[in-house]
This record gives C-alpha cells, sequence and structure tokens, in this order.
C-alpha cells in the first residue's frame, strides 16, 4: 500500500538541526567564549577533585570515593554536550543524524541519571556517618561503596537505553527537522515526531518521577533524620562540623533537582520551550561547575590537602 502522507520523505533517515542561539556575530562570539571558559573551569575544578582525592590517603573515605565518582560523572556529562553547542554556535546550522542525536541523547540521560542517584548516595553515606556513626566503617565498606556506584551506572543505564528507544521508535515525517534546543533532549525531539506522543510523554514523565522526584524523597528522609541526630548534640562544635560536611551537599542537591524539576517536571501546558532552554543552561553548566567550588571552599579536608600539594604547606590539625 502507497503512503499518501504528503509530509512523508523517504529520501532517508531524518536528520536534525539545532535551533541557533543567536545570529548577531558579536553575541555568537561572546557566547563562545563565554561557554568555552565554563568549560575548562569546569574540567578543571572537577579534574582537580578527582586527583586530590585520589592522591592523598587522608581522602580514601566513601564520602570522597563518591565525591571522586561524581566529579568523574560530571566530565562525562558536560563533554557530552558542550562540544556541540560550541561547534554550532558559528556560521550555518549543522545537521546531525538520527544515529548522533540517539547517541548523544542516551548519554546525555545515562550521566544526568547518574548524577541524580550518586547524590542519593551521598546522602545516605551522611546519614550513616552522622545518625550511626560507631558502625560507620561496618556499614559503608569498600565492596558496599562500589556497588552503590556501579548500581546507581546501571539503573540510569537501564532507563535512558528504554527511554532512548522509546522516543526514537517514533515516526518523523521529514528529512530534515529543526529541534528548539541546542542538545537532543527527550522532550523536544518528541515534538517533532508526526504522531500521538501522548504514551510517549507519560513514559517520560514516569522516568523523570523516578530519577528526580523519589531520589530527593530519599535525600529529604536521609536529612530530617540528620537534622534529628545534629539537634540532639550537646556539643555546639560537634553540631557545626556535622552540619559542614552536610551544607556542601544540600546546595548542589538543591540546585540540581530544582532545576532539573522545573524542566522535566513542570506540565507540558505550562512550559515553553525558550524557558527549558534557559533552564537546561542552568543545571548543564551551573551543577557541574558549582561543585568543585563548593566543595573546595566549604569543605575544610580538601582545602587542606589541596594546600599541601600546591604550596607544600603542612596539612592542619583536623581534630
Amino acid at each position: 500500500m502507497v503512503d499518501r502522507n504528503p509530509f512523508f520523505n523517504k529520501s532517508g533517515p531524518p536528520e536534525f538541526v539545532f535551533r541557533v542561539l543567536t545570529n548577531v556575530p558579536e553575541f555568537q562570539a561572546i557566547l563562545f567564549t563565554l561557554f568555552f571558559l565554563l568549560y575548562l573551569m569546569i574540567l578543571c575544578g572537577n579534574t582537580t577533585i578527582i586527583w586530590v582525592v585520589c592522591n592523598h590517603s587522608s581522602l580514601h573515605t566513601p564520602m570522597y570515593f563518591f565525591l571522586g565518582s561524581l566529579s568523574f560523572v560530571e566530565i562525562c556529562y558536560i563533554t557530552d554536550v558542550v562540544p556541540l553547542i560550541l561547534s554550532n554556535i558559528f556560521g550555518d546550522q549543522k545537521p546531525i543524524s538520527l544515529a548522533g542525536c540517539g547517541t548523544q541523547m542516551f548519554f546525555f540521560s545515562v550521566f544526568g541519571c547518574t548524577d541524580c542517584f550518586l547524590l542519593t548516595v551521598m546522602a545516605y553515606d551522611r546519614y550513616v556517618a552522622i545518625c550511626h556513626p560507631l558502625h560507620y566503617n561496618l556499614i559503608m565498606t569498600q565492596k558496599l561503596c562500589v556497588q552503590m556506584v556501579i548500581g546507581s551506572l546501571s539503573l540510569a543505564l537501564l532507563l535512558s537505553l528504554a527511554l532512548t528507544a522509546f522516543t526514537f521508535t517514533l515516526p518523523f515525517c521529514r528529512h530534515r527537522l529543526e529541534i528548539n534546543h541546542f542538545l537532543c533532549d527527550v522532550a523536544p525531539i518528541m515534538r517533532l515526531a508526526c504522531a500521538d506522543i501522548h504514551v510517549n510523554q507519560a513514559v517520560l514523565y514516569v522516568v523523570s518521577i523516578l530519577v528526580l522526584t523519589v531520589p530527593f524523597l530519599l535525600i529529604f528522609i536521609s536529612y530530617v533524620f540528620i537534622a534529628s541526630t545534629i539537634l540532639r548534640m550537646h556539643s555546639a562544635e560537634g553540631r557545626q562540623r556535622a552540619f559542614s560536611t552536610c551544607s556542601s551537599h544540600l546546595t548542589v542537591v538543591l540546585l540540581q533537582y530544582g532545576c532539573c524539576s522545573l524542566v522535566y517536571l513542570r506540565p507540558r501546558s505550562s512550559t515553553s520551550e525558550d524557558e527549558d532552554r534557559q533552564i537546561a543552561l542552568v543545571y548543564i553548566f551551573g551543577t557541574p561547575l558549582l561543585n568543585p567550588l563548593i566543595y573546595t571552599l566549604r569543605n575544610k579536608d580538601i582545602k587542606d590537602a589541596l594546600r599541601n600539594s600546591f604550596f607544600h604547606v603542612p596539612a592542619s590539625d583536623t581534630s
């Protein structure tokens, strides 16, 4: 039976182009410079975290193992997105193939989901350290820490593979399609399909709940117990020390989950594609950039390790 849909193009698989950020050459140069510098800062900051955790035995603890893993994921996450953004700022719209777009979407989802799961694991680590300090070493063994990181990555791979496959089974009725975004994200790709996407949107919403709402609730419950334990401490110094180990993590959690929830959990009727792009810039660049800054500026152990490494000054007493 012949397909009489006049919009269907059988000349080959569809290809995508991204909506240009600006057509003004001066603004293009500013954006390129800004994004490139942010990318370099993110790479340097997170690489520094990984280096200092690996090279200082005092940081060979579960908390810093998870922090190093988070920094590695942030590097992969930003590298999946920024080079393509930079390559599309100048000149004509450069097409990306169906396979290339699917690959970017898959890895963007994998690293984004892993990021959220690792933040949940880090909250559990702080819960055990503060609420059950005498059993901390018995519970947070090296084997369990590795299993939790691998489990986070495995669950992210499973969800991302299903979501990407489900998205690219949709039919696209034109050969060349413009994405109103600067990356191949799920929702903007779905909107380009020439089919009913209500089921796909429902699946995306369910996955977003599994990745954002459920982990955030677990983090919230962990911090309820942590706050209760801290308030029962008799020593003001002990309360301050316990709070300082959690404040950096809480700051990153609120930024990451807040921005992602605005994009993926808002009702579609109240969303704007332009707003989604602006918010996406915040969580794509913001969290990977602030993560190393927050942990280096507000974490005494890492500041001491960095001071010892770069200035050859003995680390201060942490007792």
